[in-house]
């Protein structure tokens, strides 16, 4: 069977892995799969799961979302971050955890912008009195 290569790349990670013989993802229109000789293609991918196969082994990709270029039997997965695993169940674990993790991070952020922004007004407030007892 024929096979291309894939490059998975994020901001911190790249892989190369050779003799991939289907991708499967999900962009805005469905699920769709790849295998070698596809044409030429680009595709925004959906959050979620995608997965491919090298030999008779199925391996699975938790995305971000991203984007996906197939040309000259090469695919580039580009993303954020992703998470590859063998276990479907696994996999949908970690991604499960990076979500709440990720929830509680911006939870966080969002507590401390509003503190912030309610000391900046305190602020302008006790200035603002301070220039009505000066005129």
């Amino acid at each position: 069977m024929t096979s291309f290569v894939m490059h998975l790349q994020s901001a911190t990670q790249y892989e190369r892995i050779e003799r991939v013989t289907m991708f499967v993802g999900e962009d805005s229109s469905g699920s769709f799969g790849i295998m070698a000789g596809h044409q030429r293609m680009m595709t925004p991918l959906q959050f979620g799961l995608a997965r491919f196969r090298t030999n008779d082994d199925w391996e699975f990709l938790a995305l971000p979302g991203g984007l996906l270029y197939f040309v000259d039997n090469e695919l580039f997965v580009n993303t954020r971050h992703y998470l590859r695993d063998q276990d479907c169940v696994r996999i949908t674990k970690a991604l499960e955890e990076q979500l709440r993790k990720e929830e509680a991070s911006l939870r966080e952020i969002k507590d401390s912008l509003h503190r912030l922004e309610e000391e900046m007004f305190k602020r302008l407030w006790r200035l603002g009195r301070g220039r009505e007892a000066s005129v």
